[in-house]
């Protein structure tokens, strides 16, 4: 309830019981609705976001200082419950090529996308908004395209679930790794396009540019690693020395990826980087209690890391105006088509080489790139730096902004509904029995 007040303030000139009757009702409209979507072979997530485009809220004044805080409040949880689901025992054997998909896969992808992005809106001239009849810059395709890099563990793994004796076990072990380990991956990227594009003058000569830019970007993702270690070890020793109960490891996990983020961000460094890190260290550490481990520390997480996905999508959706979604719609739809039937594809099948999968397995790996709660999370952010990047004109820096918004949401809307729609048909047809069998 209190993430939800803390997106809309209007609420509280509502009686309580009308808030409360109100919050109660749309995040059980969010259960029902779920459970449609997953009959009909979409995410769950989805469901959520369409539910949040019916109700749209519009008449409540939200400021985006406050927007942007929730989003950084949800994106430390997903990235700290994304570094906990990093089992480096389930995905012995294909490790290093789990992080090829994760690391170089998300560069590749983000890479493709970005350029075909700017191409769009330069040598084709689509435009991205009435009034903004210039190309988007490319620093801005590159931030929207990084939005996009991560994948949704979640969602994918939900519509899989009514195949999942299609899919074979070690596939799904890799989806789980690879979408838990480009999150970070995303994020980076983003800080490398957001300091390549907004730092220095514009007069500056581009090696002092990017020397200054690699250099914040290692200080920041070195204090970040160092600092998410640091933590790692004191949630060990905390949760060794005094966690009684299984319950209790709520406690103690949430205190650290609160305490995590925030001393990483006084010491200058990444607070999501610091936050993965110590989750990693949690869910690989060995604990003195036979009941205390990844799984249980997971299970305990679980809820808040649902509500926070849930939380994202439906005010996501309330936000949302659909009108300004029309003069997004056409690079949108070619940004989601470049996404599903090039930049993920490629990103995958450039490591097929180092591979241990069959290229069957491949295919449905490629095709497996749901987007979900992170780049939503992440399009608040482009934003508030889309008015910092070099060379753009100040009166065209909001209309810019929230058209790069709309590109994300109409992507991953498209993403979601088709992708999710096609995968259970496609693990069907991988695994029929005229055809070869897929890794077991």
């Amino acid at each position: 309830m209190d993430l939800f007040l803390v997106s809309y303030p209007a609420l509280a000139a509502v009686p309580l019981e009308v808030q409360l009757f109100f919050i109660g009702a749309v995040y059980l409209g969010t259960l029902i609705i779920s459970r449609f979507s997953i009959r009909l072979g979409i995410p769950a997530v989805l469901g959520v976001l369409l539910l949040g485009l019916l109700i749209n809220i519009q008449v409540l004044d939200i400021r985006p200082e406050e927007v942007e805080r929730l989003q950084t409040f949800a994106l430390a949880l997903l990235l700290f419950y994304a570094g906990l689901k990093t089992d480096l025992k389930a995905i012995r054997g294909f490790l290093e090529y789990g992080l090829m998909l994760a690391i170089g896969g998300v560069a590749i992808s983000t890479l493709l996308l970005g350029s075909a992005i700017y191409w769009l809106t330069s040598a084709s001239g689509m435009a991205i908004a009435p009034g903004f009849t210039d190309a988007i810059p490319l620093g801005a395709a590159l931030l929207v395209a990084a939005c996009l890099g991560s994948t949704d563990a979640g969602a994918t793994l939900g519509v899989l679930r009514q195949v999942k004796r299609h899919v074979p076990e070690r596939v799904q072990h890799l989806l789980e790794f690879e979408s838990s380990v480009n999150d970070p991956s995303a994020l980076i990227l983003f800080s490398i396009a957001l300091s390549l594009f907004t730092v220095g003058s514009a007069g500056q000569p581009l090696p002092e540019l990017l020397i200054q830019a690699l250099s914040q970007l290692m200080q920041r993702l070195g204090s970040g690693l160092l600092v998410g270690i640091g933590f790692g070890y004191i949630a060990k020793l905390m949760i060794n020395r005094f966690v009684m109960d299984r319950e209790q490891l709520l406690i103690v996990s949430m205190s650290i990826a609160f305490m995590d983020y925030g001393c990483s961000q006084l010491l200058g460094g990444s607070g999501f980087v610091a936050v993965y890190v110590t989750g990693v260290f949690m869910t690989n550490l060995t604990y003195q209690r036979p009941e205390i481990n990844h799984e249980s520390i997971q299970e305990v997480l679980l809820p808040f890391n649902t509500m926070t996905e849930i939380s994202i999508f439906l005010i996501f959706g309330l936000l949302v105006d659909p009108a300004n979604l029309l003069p997004a719609l056409p690079v949108g739809v070619a940004t989601a088509a470049i996404l599903m039937l090039l930049a993920r594809p490629l990103s995958v099948l450039c490591f097929q080489k180092a591979s241990p999968f069959h290229w069957r397995d491949s295919l449905l790996i490629a095709w497996c790139g749901l987007r979900g709660a992170v780049p939503l999370a992440l399009s608040f952010s482009v934003i508030r730096v889309i008015p910092q990047l070099r060379g753009l004109p100040s009166e065209a820096a909001p209309l810019l902004a929230q058209s790069c918004q709309s590109i994300v949401f109409i992507t991953v809307i498209l993403n979601l509904c088709l992708q999710g729609l096609s995968l259970p048909t496609l693990c069907r047809w991988l695994s029929d029995p005229a055809k070869p069998e897929l890794s077991s």
